[in-house]
């Protein structure tokens, strides 16, 4: 996912520095960036979850470390924050990929 967003943020870059498309061609190329859009925005929001869901783990794992310690429980938590980092920085890579295609958005409409 990462690679396929960063590729179609640099596509669409690359289209927006051409100024010599048709009003018919701006047309095509703002309905596929709302279908892409909104591909994204799903993804987005999956990830959210996901992120939101092992944060919580997190939480509550530290809590059962707290008050009733034991190595399982500590192994468990260190596994979940393992896990979480790369979910925080996969969703970050999201969330900034997504606001970047809101721009990209606006350009695209100032063109028509």
């Amino acid at each position: 996912m990462k690679t396929r967003l960063l590729n179609y943020l640099n596509d669409t870059d690359n289209l927006l520095k051409n100024q010599n498309y048709s009003y018919e061609e701006w047309q095509k190329i703002k309905k596929e960036h709302l279908t892409q859009l909104s591909f994204f925005q799903h993804e987005r929001l999956i990830h959210l979850i996901v992120t939101i869901t092992f944060a919580l783990l997190e939480m509550l794992s530290l809590m059962l470390v707290m008050f009733q310690f034991s190595i399982l429980a500590l192994l468990f938590s260190l596994v979940i924050l393992i896990l979480l980092i790369p979910y925080i920085s996969h969703y970050y890579l999201l969330e900034n990929g997504v606001q970047k295609m809101y721009k990209q958005y606006d350009e695209i409409v100032s063109h028509l």
